[in-house]
């Protein structure tokens, strides 16, 4: 029977798209009947998840485990099977997924609503200075509608 003894990060790397969990000797262990292996960064050596999908995208990945001379392989398919480790590396990334995402989306999303209503008034002003009355029609229209 296979299970997740530990899994620490090295560090969690937060970027636009995803967020990478670096894995390093004596961060990560498993279980496999009575013995205890530890991750070696051979192979694999981060866990990526997907900052929309909250799902782990590099499962083809292979990440071996050391026991004295013994090695063995598993890629992170494999390691989905278990609950303990989903636990884990959900408890990891939730830290980075919901608070800081919600955050600067927010903030995000107020900057563009504010640079979009300002831009439509602009080109609003611009028709006016133009004489431009089906442009000036269709701008304060498109102003009414999605920034009322």
């Amino acid at each position: 029977m296979l299970s997740v003894r530990m899994l620490k990060p090295f560090y969690v790397k937060h970027e636009a798209t995803c967020i990478r969990i670096m894995l390093a000797y004596q961060y990560f262990s498993i279980h496999f009947g009575d013995d205890l292996y530890q991750f070696v960064p051979i192979e694999g050596r981060e866990i990526v998840v997907d900052r929309k999908t909250k799902k782990i995208t590099n499962v083809n990945d292979v990440l071996v485990f050391q026991k004295g001379k013994h090695m063995m392989q598993i890629s992170i398919q494999e390691l989905l099977d278990l609950p303990d480790f989903v636990t884990h590396v959900h408890s990891i990334a939730s830290r980075y997924l919901d608070r800081k995402r919600g955050n600067n989306m927010k903030t995000i999303d107020k900057i563009i609503y504010d640079l979009e209503r300002e831009n439509a008034i602009r080109l609003i002003d611009k028709a006016l200075d133009q004489q431009d009355e089906p442009a000036f029609i269709e701008l304060s229209s498109y102003l009414n509608q999605n920034f009322s």
